[in-house]
């Protein structure tokens, strides 16, 4: 199956906690994150379709404020490779430029190197 991604998926080091922002529940850990998508391990099968406001907690070194809530689009789930878990990719539907400012700086200080030159 060919990628039809338009943004390179930049997995990280850190997961970050991600919360149901209406509920605040706890719904799993960020895996990655650009600023139109996020792929979620969570130990429930989210529905595909599924909106929400995603709560992701941030850290004092990516910005000034201790979450950032983004409006979301369950796009796709499947089974982790822990059998106990599953990776959800959610589409990013709104977003403003601060949080697009914090997710560079997420990516920048906790995402895998690539090993190519700059």
């Amino acid at each position: 199956m060919k990628d039809k991604r338009k943004v390179k998926r930049r997995y990280l080091l850190y997961y970050a906690r991600v919360y149901d922002a209406a509920n605040r529940q706890q719904i799993g850990n960020l895996v990655d994150i650009t600023p139109i998508g996020a792929m979620i391990l969570s130990p429930t099968p989210i529905p595909e379709g599924q909106r929400m406001r995603l709560r992701i907690e941030l850290s004092d070194e990516v910005a000034g404020k201790p979450y950032m809530d983004l409006p979301v689009r369950a796009k796709w789930r499947r089974p982790d490779l822990d059998p106990s878990k599953y990776d959800v990719g959610f589409e990013i539907e709104s977003i403003s430029e601060e949080d697009v400012g914090i997710i560079g700086k997420i990516v920048e200080i906790y995402g895998f190197r690539d090993n190519q030159p700059a």
